[in-house]
């Protein structure tokens, strides 16, 4: 497909670009960045401010005229938005070749169902080796192919940048704990709440009463909300807990991984981007709840220090 796009913009053809959520956004864009390649956008949501910013542009074509006018389009993959499903589904019609760029390893066919019907591009993208690993096991008719993850090249030469000016203030670690909104999660895709067997408040509470079993004598707890999320949501945290907390979002989530030296939560992104950073990774799912369904090895659950 790499080889085919660069055939469509040598003769002058057009590739559509279809993100909608952060994750799909920043591979994508981070793609194309490093393979110089030139495109129709149709974005929205947290896409656009990512492809503004890294890229410098923004959407220039309605949906239909982006994907009848190209002769492929390359898609991230959203939970709410129905933005790049509907381009899927224009692909076909108009007959045109389409690309999903997963970003997780999770949810792959939720991510592409709405209302109970499925619809699945030409090509499966995926980053790493667990994901080709998930991503074969689900998609039996569909190509899925391995392009490494540019986002994550991107990332380590920033964590690389960052370190180099970081001074060390204290010898008593900096937890970093990096929210999700499980219960809406959960709600959209289960209808239940409580569906996993934990809400995002039981992980924190769960982590925050086994503090001492991560580390001893904390600095700093540095508890970041979920871009969807409020700070108010989490005021609760410093009025039952005597620990030295604040909250996080101010600074970019990478800057945040690398101030600290643990990074904590129950299956985000974040933690693997922890994981980049070579930072411990724990994951604060309670005993009763669903186990992390992050593959990697490195990620230890908080139950097994206790």
């Amino acid at each position: 497909m790499e080889s085919c796009i660069r055939n469509l913009i040598r003769l002058d053809h057009m590739l559509t670009v279809v993100c909608h959520d952060a994750g799909g956004a920043e591979i994508v864009s981070s793609y194309l960045l490093h393979n110089n390649i030139e495109c129709c956008y149709v974005l929205d949501g947290p896409a656009k401010s990512i492809f503004k910013k890294k890229i410098g542009v923004e959407t220039n074509y309605s949906l239909d005229e982006a994907v009848k006018t190209s002769d492929s389009i390359i898609c991230g993959s959203s939970w709410k938005s129905d933005l790049e499903y509907q381009a899927i589904k224009l692909a076909r019609l108009y007959g045109k070749h389409s690309v999903v760029y997963l970003d997780h390893w999770v949810n792959y066919i939720e991510r592409l169902t709405r209302n109970g019907e499925s619809c699945i591009p030409d090509e499966v993208w995926v980053g790493d080796n667990y994901a080709v690993t998930i991503a074969e096991n689900i998609f039996k008719h569909t190509p899925v192919k391995f392009h490494e993850n540019a986002y994550f090249i991107d990332i380590q030469k920033r964590i690389v940048a960052i370190e180099k000016k970081l001074v060390s203030l204290n010898d008593k670690p900096t937890i970093l704990y990096v929210c999700e909104p499980v219960k809406e999660h959960a709600l959209i895709q289960f209808g239940d709440e409580r569906y996993l067997g934990y809400t995002e408040e039981d992980a924190l509470e769960h982590f925050l009463s086994n503090i001492s079993v991560i580390a001893k004598g904390v600095y700093r707890i540095i508890l970041r909300p979920h871009p969807s999320e409020t700070i108010s949501k989490y005021d609760w945290v410093k009025e039952q807990y005597d620990l030295p907390i604040e909250f996080g979002g101010s600074l970019p989530l990478i800057e945040e991984i690398c101030e600290s030296d643990i990074v904590v939560g129950c299956e985000s992104m974040a933690m693997v981007v922890g994981l980049i950073a070579h930072k411990q990774v724990v994951s604060s799912i309670p005993p009763k709840g669903r186990p992390c369904v992050l593959p990697h090895d490195e990620i230890r659950q908080l139950y097994t220090y206790m």
